[in-house]
């Protein structure tokens, strides 16, 4: 491993100076040995190797002992005064070079790798390997340690992992400057290590992204790995071995917003349990029906016209290069930033717009052109690069696609808590009404900040004090699990939305009365300090007894002696 190969290679770098630094000293001594000197009674005496090794050694780098044993002679002087320069001189051959040698990209990046490693045989937590610190990766990573979930990057661009060092994070992240796709650099992650239990394929790369895909399927097998695609042949050659999950940005997009043409609240009940922490609560949103133009035919549009008009919508493209893009023969010839085009494509009559192209500057254009035509136009537009945020704010639009944000929200709902995914599939089967009966529900646990959701598995490790009740034979209710445990007569900010039972028995929205089973999963909705309380109540036997029977019983050794006391001293007054 590199971090034994580090002495080696800085010593074999330094044999010049090393080797110099030796003779001059071995000379400076052997010259102190051979001068005759005299001692505090004149007669001749000679210094030993002992001496002139410990003269030699004090002067090479100060001269304020004093000469030793004895006065020197002339002669020794004469030689004090060589040895002086010379080891000065080599001493500073040696310094020189070694500043030279640990300046060397070559020597700072093995450096740097041996300082990671260090850092990564000291985590004891369960991590994400993140590959890949762009947009995505840096909004991950971020929302992975606000919720106390350790992260390790990876980053081919030195630049990417100078701002991670310099980002704020709640739990210290290692940053690996390396080439994600080559195995030597997962390996060098971490992907071997038994708390390595998810890898992020974030590159710009679809290829590279496959590779890591690969490469983790064959390292650690049991290893989850979610790819980031852009491309349908990367998605499905991704998704196709291990256990892989795919997102691709476009398609994403394109079915959140073909959900909210048709089912406004199931996007909003979406928007805000896959919200990142921080985030401000996604307002509604009602997409209107009727004629849309597409200005794009790129991935993004492909994916967006896909999606549109499979809800019946329709579609108006247009298009710069529509033989490149193979676009329909249908297709307006143009960019869509003239308002020449736009009206062309029947702006006036439109619904909505969607500016897709890869120009961000263009996607401006073509919303403002858009907008002096047809004011009431719903305006959905594709962000390419963040650094554009502040002039896309200002431009209120409706909806837009953030590449980065879209992909880093579905990541952290997967990663975050696993039965999420599943609720939202189950939550687009449901109706609209259910949805907005939901969404006022959460609404009432809420304030600006979007919900919090998590998990908690009735076993002896997640929930013990429920799991011991269970195993006595004692039903356990549902509403039991969210009683508040400082008020046992109130409920918690907080709603079970899901429970999952053995053999993938899903139940959407339990009634509250629902005898709880051992083994049950459940997914919760709500306040981050109603989440507090959860784990507090089901991990502590005193005070889920406490929600049961409505008695506190004491714990600690000081409060029983004080509670026998009182007892005793209460029955003594009773006898009287």
């Amino acid at each position: 491993m590199v971090r034994h190969n580090i002495i080696f290679v800085l010593l074999r770098r330094l044999h010049s100076p090393l080797i110099a630094l030796v003779c001059v000293y071995a000379v400076c001594i052997l010259g102190f040995v051979l001068i005759p000197g005299l001692d505090d009674k004149g007669q001749v005496w000679h210094m030993d190797f002992f001496h002139a090794f410990y003269f030699v050694s004090f002067m090479g780098t100060t001269i304020g002992f004093g000469e030793i044993p004895y006065a020197f002679t002339e002669a020794q002087r004469m030689w004090a005064t060589f040895s002086i320069y010379a080891t000065v001189i080599v001493w500073l051959y040696g310094i020189g070079f070694l500043l030279t040698v640990l300046q060397e990209p070559g020597f700072v990046q093995l450096m740097e790798q041996t300082s990671f490693q260090r850092k990564i045989r000291r985590i004891r937590d369960s991590f994400y390997l993140i590959c890949g610190y762009g947009d995505t990766g840096s909004k991950l990573v971020k929302a992975l340690t606000e919720s106390d979930i350790t992260a390790i990057v990876v980053e081919i661009d030195p630049e990417r992992i100078h701002v991670l060092e310099l980002e704020d994070h709640r739990i210290f992240v290692p940053g690996l400057c390396a080439d994600a796709s080559l195995p030597e650099s997962l390996v060098m992650a971490g992907i071997k290590n038994k708390n390595c239990i998810g890898v992020v394929a974030l590159t710009n790369d679809d290829a590279a992204n496959l590779r890591i895909a690969i490469t983790t399927t064959l390292l650690n097998p049991g290893v989850r790995v979610i790819a980031r695609a852009e491309t349908r042949d990367a998605e499905n050659n991704i998704s196709s071995f291990g256990n892989s999950q795919v997102i691709n940005p476009y398609v994403t997009f394109a079915g959140r917003l073909a959900m909210a043409i048709h089912s406004p609240g199931t996007f909003l009940l979406h928007e805000w349990l896959t919200s990142v922490p921080h985030e401000q609560l996604t307002e509604p949103l009602f997409p209107p029906h009727g004629k849309w133009v597409l200005c794009g035919y790129g991935r993004f549009g492909k994916a967006v016209h896909e999606r549109i008009v499979a809800e019946g919508l329709d579609v108006t493209i247009v298009e710069a290069k529509p033989e490149k893009t193979n676009a329909p023969g249908n297709v307006i010839v143009g960019r869509g930033t003239e308002a020449v085009t736009l009206e062309q494509a029947g702006i006036e009559n439109a619904a909505g717009i969607v500016a897709g192209t890869d120009d961000d500057a263009n996607n401006l254009s073509i919303l403002m052109t858009a907008g002096e035509i047809n004011p009431d136009l719903f305006m959905v537009a594709r962000q390419n690069f963040r650094s554009n945020d502040a002039i896309f704010e200002a431009a209120d639009i409706d909806l837009i696609m953030r590449r980065g944000s879209i992909i880093a929200h579905k990541l952290y709902a997967l990663m975050r808590t696993p039965l999420l995914a599943k609720f939202l599939d189950l939550a687009r089967e449901e109706d609209e009404s259910w949805a907005n009966q939901l969404i006022s529900r959460i609404g009432g646990l809420i304030a600006d900040k979007p919900p919090l959701t998590w998990e908690i598995d009735i076993n002896m490790t997640q929930a013990p004090a429920v799991f011991e009740r269970l195993e006595t034979g004692e039903p356990v209710q549902l509403f039991s699990l969210y009683k508040d445990p400082q008020n046992r007569d109130n409920y918690l900010d907080c709603i079970p939305i899901l429970i999952r039972r053995k053999g993938n028995q899903y139940l959407l929205l339990p009634d509250e009365h629902l005898q709880i089973e051992a083994a049950d999963e459940i997914l919760f909705c709500g306040h981050q300090k109603a989440r507090i309380m959860t784990d507090w109540l089901v991990l502590n036997p005193q005070v889920f007894n406490y929600i049961l029977s409505g008695e506190e019983h004491p714990s600690g050794y000081l409060w029983k002696l004080l509670t026998r006391h009182a007892q005793k001293k209460n029955q003594q007054q009773q006898a009287k």
